[in-house]
């Protein structure tokens, strides 16, 4: 294990996430959200095959036992990417990332619900707190009488609902990987994707220009080029020990919205924003506690020679 590797691919990855959506964000004007989809889609397989076929996995790395779950997974996947795409042309880079910090809270619930997973008091409480963090941030477009357009309320719903379908997918996901490589996972999201963006194509796509189309394909070399960061920063450290630094994005995503979109953060946005931050880390911690009591208990059931 190298740690600070992990924690630098991480962060790396982060990076190149919000970067990415900010090239959404910029072409957001003109671009629907189901078009931003495909190129994010399309153009992230190449970079996803180019890796596999340089570690000699290309062949292992597309084995599916489940053909099926994937398509379950990328369908939740890509309405959860398209409804964050969609509010980002509404909401600042900053708030919609905030929101989005939503989606690994309602992991805990959905993994109560749909596969039976036991919840206790301190995972409940870290829920609740981080709950409160997202109506914090949301309270200024959720306040009687708040002088709020049309669009912005759609935003928030957009942010909200893909934060929902990101957490489902997080449930799907953890299904899959019983059986299926972390690498036929993000192979096949992007391809179910890319061929479900399609289905919006009636419904209006727009011709990009040449500045927009060599941002969207920009966007989606950076998509696979994140998803690579991502998977390998998990083979130098323990998922406990690099989930956190996930949380870096909303200082990237500050700086951003201020730099190149002039999004200026208000205190309430920041202060909600700190509270999701908490409760995430509350919930993950809390993980790696559980995580290290099962081992002790499989070691201590495992018989001694």
């Amino acid at each position: 294990m190298q740690p600070v590797r992990g924690i630098l691919l991480k962060i790396s990855s982060v990076l190149v996430f919000i970067v990415m959506a900010s090239l959404i964000k910029y072409t957001s004007d003109t671009i629907p959200p189901g078009e931003a989809v495909f190129f994010r889609s399309l153009f992230a397989m190449p970079v996803i095959l180019a890796w596999l076929a340089w570690r000699h996995e290309l062949h292992a790395g597309l084995k599916t036992a489940q053909p099926m779950g994937h398509v379950w997974r990328g369908i939740v996947g890509t309405l959860a990417m398209g409804l964050g795409f969609g509010g980002l042309a509404f909401l600042p880079l900053p708030e919609v990332t905030a929101i989005g910090y939503a989606a690994p809270l309602l992991v805990v619930i959905f993994a109560a619900m749909f596969l039976g997973e036991e919840v206790r008091l301190f995972r409940i409480s870290a829920v609740v707190v981080g709950m409160v963090g997202v109506l914090i941030v949301l309270s200024p477009r959720l306040s009687v009488g708040a002088d709020i357009s049309h669009a912005e309320a759609l935003g928030v719903m957009l942010v909200l609902g893909g934060a929902v379908f990101a957490a489902l997918a997080q449930i799907f996901v953890r299904k899959l990987v019983a059986t299926e490589s972390t690498s036929a996972i993000v192979f096949y999201f992007s391809l179910t994707a890319t061929l479900l963006s399609l289905v919006t194509l009636p419904f209006g796509w727009a011709m990009p220009s040449l500045t927009e189309a060599a941002l969207l394909i920009l966007a989606g070399l950076l998509g696979g080029v994140g998803q690579i960061l991502l998977t390998s920063s998990y083979r130098h450290a323990d998922a406990s020990v690099i989930a956190p630094f996930e949380y870096v994005s909303i200082l990237f995503a500050l700086g951003i919205g201020y730099w190149v979109f002039s999004e200026v953060p208000t205190l309430t946005m920041l202060g909600g924003a700190v509270l999701v931050v908490c409760a995430g880390i509350m919930i993950i911690w809390r993980e790696h506690q559980l995580g290290i009591e099962r081992a002790r208990q499989r070691k201590a059931m495992t018989p001694q020679g």
